[in-house]
């Protein structure tokens, strides 16, 4: 997530992070709003509904669920160097297709 806030800053864009923890002060410094929610995983849920398409990186156990909660949702989902799979997950080999991939399936959702 870091990385993905820090890009978004340096091309003067927004980014919003959805914190397992309660505390804002932990969040990385890139983002540009932090929601504490004190979920722990359960946040996963939270993200999967608020977002109108995921690019899961390089994800662990967490990563994982959130991407499945998002399939299971009817969202895209763009994987960028993960090992594993899931039915539905479309696969990016850089940054930049991910994102071409992620804003081309929103749009064909709209």
């Amino acid at each position: 997530m870091t990385a993905a806030a820090q890009g978004a800053q340096a091309a003067g864009g927004v980014s919003l992070g959805i914190l397992p923890d309660g505390d804002r002060r932990r969040a990385n410094p890139f983002l540009t709003y932090a929601i504490a929610t004190n979920l722990g995983h359960a946040r996963n849920v939270l993200i999967a509904h608020s977002a109108d398409a995921l690019i899961a990186v390089n994800g662990s156990l967490g990563t994982v669920s959130e991407a499945a909660i998002a399939l299971k949702l009817g969202k895209p989902v763009i994987a960028l160097n993960v090992t594993w799979d899931l039915p539905g997950l479309k696969r990016a080999a850089t940054p930049a297709e991910a994102v071409a991939l992620a804003m081309g399936a929103m749009e064909d959702a709209r």
